[in-house]
């Protein structure tokens, strides 16, 4: 078998498609069925493979690494700029194979499979969290169409679902209780689910040292703290701004002609990551009192004056980031005060 300076897989549940390229510039271009993508890559000596990291690279990462090949994963958004005209699975193979050849992509760090499981259970509360929203938000308009409208909160969902069973037939029918009565027992289950996963969320903060010093950080609780520990790998960043970028609450540019222009912020890389730390800037700003100490606070007082607070939260997230990092990789505490001296 020929020796291939680069292979190229697309990924997919049961046929891949391989492009590759051999030392003498001969083009191959395969598919291959899941079961035998194994075998043929053992065939080779040790060589780069690339892949997109999406569902499923980091198994084949590993299992292609246990072969002795050097594994990439590039991120898709950077590879798709390479296909050419239509997209098929051979034309995003022969993508993939050209990306990886340009210097300043970066690659996405292949996880272990502890790793993949820490990270799990946090994927399974906010799976858990959107869809008990989902059921709450249902069972609340079926509710409005009838005329029961109740406060915000768990107490006013308690106080609506109470009334709705107690409701006489004439203003809730029969037929509409037993529907709502079916979101209701919906609710109770993914509660109990959560109670669950929450009390295992919170042994592994426990028994985590970095993600309880990250917690010292105002906006960063369990889940922020637990997700940054899990899912960022903290060494692959040059600077605290370059991780900020990289969550995308940085500004997205759209500069030419020396005229910079700045508009808002690039929405790229986390999106859990991004809504965690923005949402937990805007607590922090929703239960802010002047006066606080420190000089983070100090800071966020005088940009509560002149921006807007959904602007100060996303600069407090930016902020926050940025600190997160500098802890994640110096090892540091944070500190509510300057260093003396």
């Amino acid at each position: 078998m020929s020796e291939f300076t680069r292979v190229a897989i697309d990924t997919s549940k049961h046929v891949f498609t391989i492009y590759a390229v051999s030392t003498a510039g001969e083009v191959v271009r395969k598919e291959l069925r899941r079961e035998r993508l194994l075998a043929f890559l053992a065939k080779l000596g040790p060589t780069e493979v690339v892949m997109e990291a999406c569902g499923s690279s980091h198994y084949w990462g590993r299992e292609l690494q246990a072969l002795g090949h050097r594994v990439r994963l590039l991120p898709p958004q950077y590879v798709k700029p390479f296909v050419r005209r239509s997209k098929n699975d051979s034309n995003d193979a022969e993508a993939i194979w050209v990306a990886a050849g340009q210097p300043s992509i970066r690659n996405v760090p292949i996880k272990s499979l502890r790793q993949q499981a820490d990270a799990m259970l946090l994927k399974v509360h906010e799976q858990l969290t959107g869809r008990r929203t989902a059921v709450v938000n249902a069972l609340r308009g079926h509710a409005a169409e009838l005329g029961f409208i109740a406060a915000k909160g768990e107490r006013g969902l308690g106080e609506l679902r109470q009334s709705l069973a107690v409701a006489p037939d004439a203003e809730v029918p029969a037929a509409a209780k037993r529907a709502l009565a079916v979101l209701g027992r919906q609710i109770d289950q993914i509660e109990t689910q959560l109670v669950e996963v929450e009390a295992e969320l919170k042994r592994q903060f426990k028994a985590d040292a970095d993600s309880k010093r990250l917690s010292a950080i105002p906006s960063i609780g369990m889940i922020i703290a637990l997700t940054l520990t899990r899912t960022v790998d903290a060494s692959q960043f040059n600077s605290g701004r370059h991780f900020a970028a990289w969550i995308g609450i940085v500004p997205r540019e759209h500069s030419t002609g020396g005229k910079h222009r700045l508009g808002g912020i690039s929405r790229a890389g986390n999106e859990r990551l991004r809504s965690l730390l923005v949402n937990g800037a805007m607590a922090v700003i929703r239960h802010f009192s002047p006066g606080r100490k420190g000089p983070l606070m100090a800071w966020l007082e005088a940009l509560l004056k002149r921006k807007p607070r959904k602007v100060a939260a996303v600069a407090l997230a930016n902020k926050v980031a940025r600190i997160a990092w500098a802890m994640m990789t110096s090892g540091e505490a944070f500190r509510l005060l300057p260093r003396a001296g």
